[in-house]
Order: structure tokens, then sequence, then C-alpha cells
């Protein structure tokens, strides 16, 4: 019994970990968004510096949890969770990844670039806060219709990053001495409608966790 608590515990702590990466990665693309839009350069530059720090935090989830496996040797359900705990790892550090990839988009355009920001890429990121928070809560409760959720929601990012970008190609056509900067905000679209892709990814393993099977939520 004594060895089934500090299981227990040790899984629990797990979850703690994730969460708090979870929170870190949310810090870190709001950040970014807001270093595009204030043309902070300085900003951006203390973003991929910060990522470091979530780059770690993963590695240490990633050891923890194959520390488990070795030792445990867990069966069903107690296997899932830990593989499932490494899944959400990895996708919330390819998030911070592409926050990180927003903040050099922004040291790419410089401080003085005279073009506006367009408006749609602050409503996907605060889609993506929404995704993230509804991805971790899913987790914790494992809550499978909360996953699904992330699906829908998911579309929704998908299709302001179809608008936005159709808008700023035709945007080239009018400003082409602009070409090199308005294609680097819509790089800096994509690398937020990725991080809804990477919450939908979370919502499947929720989804796995539970059913014992793998879902592709976005069919």
């Amino acid at each position: 019994m004594v060895g089934r608590e500090a299981f227990q515990g040790e899984l629990q702590h797990l979850e703690e970990l994730i969460i708090e990466l979870a929170k870190k990665t949310k810090e870190q693309l709001n950040l970014a968004i807001d270093a595009l839009y204030r043309a902070d350069v300085s900003q951006a530059e203390q973003i991929i510096q910060n990522d470091k720090e979530l780059d770690q935090l993963d590695m240490k989830i990633n050891e923890e949890a194959i520390v488990l496996i070795a030792r445990q040797q867990p069966v069903a359900t107690d296997l899932r969770r830990l593989v499932v705990a490494l899944r959400i790892s990895n996708d919330l550090e390819r998030m911070a990844d592409n926050a990180k990839n927003v903040a050099k988009s922004t040291i790419h355009l410089g401080e003085d670039h005279g073009i506006e920001v367009h408006p749609s890429i602050q409503e996907m990121k605060l889609m993506a806060v929404e995704m993230i928070d509804l991805a971790i809560l899913s987790y914790e409760n494992e809550d499978v219709t909360l996953a699904r959720r992330l699906a829908e929601l998911d579309d929704v990012v998908d299709n302001m990053y179809s608008t936005m970008l159709r808008e700023l190609l035709e945007e080239t056509a009018t400003n082409p001495q602009k070409i090199q900067h308005i294609m680097q905000m819509a790089f800096s679209g994509r690398y937020v409608e990725r991080i809804g892709d990477h919450a939908t990814n979370i919502g499947e393993d929720v989804m796995y966790l539970v059913k014992g099977e793998s879902l592709d939520l976005n069919n």
C-alpha cells in the first residue's frame, strides 16, 4: 500500500510540473504577442532567453516519467498516464517554441518597420490562451467533453488564420516594398495557429487517457 501511495504521489507531482509548464508557456505566448504589437525587440530577446527554462522543465518532466516507467513498470491506466504526461509535455514545449518564433519575427521586423500588425493575431492569441487553459483543465479532470471542445476552437483559429493570410497576401500586392515585413506577420500568425494545433493534441491525449484509444479530434 505504501508503494502504491508513493507512486500516486509521484504521478501527482508529475501533473503539477505539467501544469507549471502550461502556465509558463501561456506567459511566453502573451509576452511574445505583446512584444510583436509594441515592436519591443528587447522583450522579444528576453522571451528567447526564457525559453531555455521551459526546455529544462520539459526535460525534467521527461526524466521523471521515464524513471517511473523503469522503476514501477506500470501497466494499463498507470502506463497510459505516464505516456500521456510525456506527450503533453512535448506539446507544451513545442507551443513555447512557437511563442519563441514569434519573438524571433519581432526581432526580424525591428523597432521601426512602419506597418500595422494585423489585429487577427491578437484575436488568435486570445483563442489560443483559452485553448491552453481548456486543454489543461481537461487533463486535470480527465474530461473528454472539454477535450472535444478543443477541436471546435481549433477550427475557429484555423479560419481566422486563413482569412488573415489572404488579407496579408493581398497587401503584398499593394505594398511590394514591405513584403518581407508582411511575411513575418504571416509567419507569426502561423505560429499562433500551430499552438492551437498542439492544444488539440492534448485533447487527443486526454481522450487516449480516458478511453484507451487514439482518436483524431480534427476529423
